[in-house]
Order: C-alpha cells, then sequence, then structure tokens
C-alpha cells in the first residue's frame, strides 16, 4: 500500500526513545522528512545519525515543561525552515501512584507537559496544515481514557483531559483536511514499563519477572507490545489512506482494555 508520505515533513515529540523514536523510523522509511524533538541534545544527534537517510532530518532541543519556550522553538523552526504535515504529539507520563495521595503540584506538571504542549504545537503547526490541505496531528496517549488503570491516579486524569480536547480539535479541524486522532499504546517494551514493574515488584514482594508475566496475562496476545507497532498504527494514520479517519481513540493494545 502506497501511503504517500514521502514528500511530507513531521514533527515528532519523545523521538529519543520507545515509541516516539520507532515512530520516526517508521516515518522516515515511508520517505518522510523528520524534525526530532526532545529536551537531550546528545540523544537527539544519535537519534538522527540512525533515521534512514532519504532527506534531511533535523531536531529541535526543547523542554515540555515550559510551554511559552516549545512554542517559540517550534515557530521559529518552522519560519526558518519548512512547517510540518504531521505532528506526532509523544510524552513519557507522570509517575504512577494512587490518586487520593497525589499531590495538587504532580496534577497540574502533568497538565503542562501533555495538554498545554500539545495544545501550543497544534496551534503552531495548524496554519501550514490549512495552507497545504493536509494535516496530521496524532497524540501518544493511554488506553487509561477507556478504562482507568490501577495505580497511575495522575497519569489516568490527565490522559483524560487529552483525549477529550484531541477529540475537540478533531470536529474544529476536519473542514480543512486536518485530521486528529490518539493511539492507545498497551503494555508496551518501554523504559516507563520497565519503571512500572519495577514499582509493581517492589509493592507486592514478587520478583520484576513476576510482574511482568503477571501483566502479560492479563493480555489475550500474552505478551508486550513492541514500540514498532505502535508506529506502524500512528504511520498509518498520518498517511494519506487514513484520510476519512478522524477523531478516533485507537488501542494498540493486545486486547487487554475491556471497554469497546
Amino acid at each position: 500500500m502506497d501511503l504517500q508520505l514521502n514528500s511530507k515533513y513531521a514533527l515528532v515529540c519523545g523521538s529519543t526513545a520507545g515509541i516516539g523514536k520507532a515512530t520516526a523510523m517508521a516515518l522516515a522509511e515511508e520517505g518522510v522528512q523528520i524534525t526530532l524533538i526532545a529536551r537531550n541534545e546528545d540523544k537527539l544527534k544519535a537519534t538522527l545519525k540512525e533515521l534512514p537517510q532519504h532527506r534531511d532530518h533535523n531536531y529541535i532541543v526543547a523542554d515540555f515543561s515550559n510551554p511559552s519556550e516549545l512554542k517559540y522553538k517550534v515557530s521559529e523552526y518552522a519560519s526558518n525552515h519548512h512547517g510540518f504535515h504531521i505532528l506526532v504529539n509523544n510524552t513519557g507520563g507522570p509517575k504512577g501512584g494512587p490518586v487520593f495521595s497525589a499531590h495538587v503540584d504532580e496534577f497540574e506538571a502533568a497538565f503542562t507537559q501533555h495538554l498545554k504542549c500539545n495544545h501550543v504545537l497544534a496551534q503552531a503547526v495548524v496554519p501550514f496544515m490549512k495552507s497545504e490541505g493536509f494535516g496530521r496531528i496524532i497524540n501518544v496517549i493511554s488506553t487509561s481514557v477507556k478504562q482507568p488503570l490501577d495505580g497511575l491516579g495522575v497519569s489516568n486524569t490527565i490522559r483524560g483531559a487529552v483525549a477529550n480536547w484531541s477529540k475537540t480539535l478533531a470536529n474544529e479541524l476536519g473542514q480543512f483536511g486536518i485530521t486528529v486522532n490518539n493511539v492507545l499504546p498497551g503494555a508496551t517494551g518501554t523504559d516507563r514499563l520497565a519503571e512500572i514493574i519495577k514499582n509493581k515488584s517492589a509493592k507486592s514482594g514478587n520478583t520484576e519477572e513476576e510482574s511482568a508475566n503477571a501483566m502479560k496475562s492479563a493480555v489475550p496476545a500474552k505478551r508486550f507490545a513492541k514500540p514498532e507497532e505502535l508506529a506502524d498504527a500512528i504511520t498509518f494514520l498520518a498517511s494519506a489512506r487514513a484520510a476519512y479517519i478522524n477523531g478516533i481513540n485507537l488501542p494498540v493494545d493486545g486486547g487487554r482494555t475491556k471497554s469497546l
């Protein structure tokens, strides 16, 4: 299937590891020119070297704790280089823990890092998308928007806000050839999953292997996802072939989520 992506530009957030990096690789393989964005310049440089060199890729150093600075850097980059047809919003989740014991600052920090930054990035890239008559905004969030996950109270709360922001934006931008969709990863082999397993092990007294196996047993596929499997779903949603898919939450979770 020709995804018709080889003339497109993409901004991929959190793109030095895990799902973000796998997505940058997958899009680059389809001929997309990638701009990586993360806060660690050394990791950005290393990832840049790994991208398939079909086109002239680049990166932006930015900290997602500062939305104003993030918007400025992306807008400045676009004015000096090019705009973006594709925006992949992907940021590491908040730390785990019960929602009742969470400090209010944790909610504020997560709201800033996720919803505010997604919003300012959308505002920065949408004018170019409108001028091109083509735009794809894909938010990597969580299956918790369908079924809250135990021990991830702050994340459950903020992910729900992002999902509703996304659906509202999809309704507003669809008329311009711009789609806005969410990909909901299940347990995926990333550093964040390793941290979750470690925490579960410490609380339960089980080994990390036992904790991991318990998590796998809750998935019909009986395994964790690979970051590349999430990247494939994101790449399809970014393509011309997905032009009539808009405003959805797409679980990529091996069937774990109980709700439809």
